[in-house]
């Protein structure tokens, strides 16, 4: 019986998470059955929980860029453990990492990466990388996947520093679902397929709407020696920050995404204030220089600012 492969990683919007989930997929197949399912950080939890491995199979899950809160959620993944799944975690964010620091996981790992030297999807890649070259195995599917994942970690990481990094991104973004089955074909010169193609074509006109939305929202404080900027956005949060920050010294963006209904934090490139301290005062997560956070109570905030007016036009 052909083993199972279960893999767990962020997403479907976010190119390191579904990255690393197609590095693990061209890593074992075709000898292996992988399955990838994609949660957010206000999902990851009950994600988990949800996992049910078939039986009698040889099993390993993988958890990639991301991690989980509840101690339900560890107690699932030993039980799993001790039915003898075999279980992987690897992670770039700071909130893993100090979680792990503090003992806050409880969970029999057969082994981990965890490290914010770069981003989830090269951690996955030469981890994998190290056990084929150990193994004395060539593998050229898997390794031909190497370019997509130098540009994950460079777009993950806000680097730039390789062509087409940044567009890659937003096609991730604006495919959602959609985009984990062609990462998992892309070749070696990351040839987009008809659907990618579309979609990069059109993000440049919902990246132009955005940051009209943006603008138009735009509230500024500020506290300190610091600037708070918050405004709503109508999808891709990254580049309003990014454009916003080379202009505006020492400030803090957050941004609600009419899209994924979360904000995102993101910070000028002269600001050392820990954005993924902040997401997690607030329910979510991330890295220092970019996280997030749901605010699910901002939903009905909204609600109850549209109920007020029409109630006074209805009166």
């Amino acid at each position: 019986m052909r083993p199972q492969i279960l893999v767990v990683s962020h997403g479907p919007h976010c190119l390191d998470g579904v990255t690393a989930a197609a590095a693990v997929a061209r890593y074992f197949e075709p000898s292996a059955d992988v399955t990838a399912t994609f949660a957010s950080n206000s999902e990851i939890d009950r994600t988990l929980r949800a996992v049910r491995p078939a039986s009698g199979r040889d099993t390993e899950l993988w958890v990639t860029d991301i991690s989980w809160r509840e101690p339900d959620t560890d107690a699932h993944l030993r039980a799993l453990a001790a039915d003898g799944v075999r279980v992987f975690w690897i992670d770039h964010h700071r909130t893993a990492l100090e979680r792990v620091r503090h003992g806050l996981v409880d969970v029999p790992f057969t082994d981990t990466v965890l490290s914010e030297e770069f981003a989830a999807s090269r951690l996955v890649y030469e981890y994998l990388a190290r056990r084929l070259s150990d193994e004395g195995r060539q593998h050229p599917r898997f390794t031909s996947f190497r370019p997509v994942v130098a540009m994950a970690d460079d777009n993950d990481r806000w680097l730039h520093q390789i062509p087409g990094s940044r567009e890659l991104g937003w096609v991730v973004r604006a495919l959602g679902p959609d985009a984990y089955p062609d990462f998992v074909t892309l070749d070696e010169r990351v040839t987009y397929t008809p659907k990618m193609a579309q979609a990069r074509d059109r993000v440049g006109a919902e990246i132009a709407r955005s940051f009209a939305v943006a603008e138009r929202s735009r509230v500024e404080r500020r506290i300190g020696d610091l600037t708070l900027v918050v405004a709503v956005c109508d999808g891709h949060p990254s580049e309003i920050g990014d454009a916003w920050g080379k202009k505006l010294s020492r400030a803090v963006f957050a941004l609600y995404d009419a899209k994924s209904l979360s904000v995102s934090f993101r910070r000028s490139p002269d600001s050392d204030y820990d954005l993924s301290k902040l997401a997690q005062s607030l329910g979510g997560g991330g890295h220092a220089a970019a996280a997030g956070a749901e605010l699910a109570d901002l939903r009905s905030a909204f609600a109850s600012i549209v109920a007020d007016a029409v109630e006074k036009v209805i009166k």
